[in-house]
């Protein structure tokens, strides 16, 4: 394509990283989505975006389905299109966006798994033997008191807890966006037992709340597969990793309260149709409880 092209991109980019403070690894995804998009141009002799129409972009979108791309990854490159031509048209580079019009295949709706409440209960009732196993316990309640994700729970700072409100300030959450959520009883007596033993193995000084073996801020593999072991310690079948907890967290609150704004509020979703996932879930349940329960929805012996 044109110099002007990739100059463009460029302009996106920065666009994205100091405007909208895109995460690195959205800014990946982007950048490799684009690709695609400029590869395809070369291949059919397009030397401008402003050239390119929806027919084309079908074309494209069609010719990455052959290639294997899955549906919900073709939804996210429509996406990242749709957006730089916006982008194009408010800089006044384009005056359509020829993504607009254009579907990907239907994704297959994939419902989050999570644990029932006694696995939860059996997850972090098992006895701790030292202080990682005790950091570990702090980090399992949390993520099933707050709803944190992963990002979230490792970049979170001693200064961010206040014991006495029982709060935590989340201020990386996704978007640069922060927030404040409620901490359960017993992860804020987890994270008080933690604290009391956290400076046996903080050989550099850390604002960091979980610290690794090493004394520095923990990172979102060592959570992962601290996770692993602690299920193969106890025995347990289902894999377990941080998203589920964060999953069970959301699954649960709505299934007690029923209030799926405030959900979307804890779990930091900036659009409701995120949240509305676990309304399935929780259908899920009652579907279950209605088949084992109800005489009429019995199959005849």
């Amino acid at each position: 394509m044109q110099a002007t092209a990739e100059s463009q991109v460029d302009l996106f980019f920065k666009q994205l990283q100091f405007e909208h403070r895109a995460s690195l690894h959205t800014l990946s995804n982007y950048r490799r989505d684009l690709a695609h998009l400029i590869d395809f141009c070369d291949q059919q002799t397009i030397g401008s975006f402003t050239e390119l129409n929806s027919h084309h972009i079908q074309a494209h979108i069609s010719a990455r389905h052959r290639k294997g791309m899955g549906a919900s990854s073709l939804h996210r490159e429509l996406s990242t299109i749709r957006s730089f031509f916006q982008f194009l048209i408010k800089t006044g580079k384009c005056n359509h966006n020829p993504a607009k019009t254009v579907h990907a295949p239907k994704a297959k709706q994939r419902l989050p798994k999570t644990l029932d409440v006694d696995q939860i209960a059996g997850l972090v009732s098992a006895s701790v033997e030292s202080p990682l196993e005790i950091r570990d316990l702090a980090i399992m309640e949390l993520f099933y008191s707050s709803g944190l994700r992963l990002s979230e729970l490792v970049s979170l700072d001693i200064e961010d807890l206040d014991t006495l409100d029982q709060t935590i300030v989340v201020k990386k959450g996704k978007g640069g966006k922060s927030r404040i959520v409620p901490v359960g009883k017993f992860a804020i007596k987890a994270i008080t037992t933690w604290l009391q033993v956290r400076n046996d193995i903080a050989v550099v000084a850390s604002p960091a709340l979980f610290i690794s073996r090493r004394g520095k801020r923990i990172a979102g593999r060592t959570v992962q597969s601290r996770l692993e072991r602690w299920r193969k310690k106890n025995a347990l079948q289902e894999r377990i990793h941080p998203h589920m907890l964060r999953h069970s967290f959301a699954s649960h609150l709505l299934e007690s309260s029923g209030d799926l704004r405030a959900v979307q509020e804890m779990l930091g979703h900036s659009n409701i149709s995120t949240t509305q996932i676990y309304t399935h879930l929780d259908f899920q349940h009652l579907t279950r409880v209605y088949d084992q329960s109800h005489p009429r929805a019995k199959k005849p012996s």
